[in-house]
């Protein structure tokens, strides 16, 4: 991971417990985070991209 990636950023501890925001590679298992973007999510490992789901805005 880069210099970018802030993973700090993805873990919040509330009450003694750790809350991760993180999407884990479902082919890779959860070794491998996989990369947000503005409209999917992409595991630079085995190459897999999840798309967000877009909002209907009326």
């Amino acid at each position: 991971m880069g210099k970018q990636a802030k993973l700090w950023k993805k873990y919040i501890v509330k009450s003694n417990t750790l809350n991760k925001f993180i999407v884990f590679c479902p082919r890779c298992g959860e070794g491998y985070i996989m990369a947000e973007h503005e409209d999917r999510y992409y595991c630079g490992s085995c190459h897999f991209t999840k798309f967000k789901t877009a909002e209907k805005k009326t």
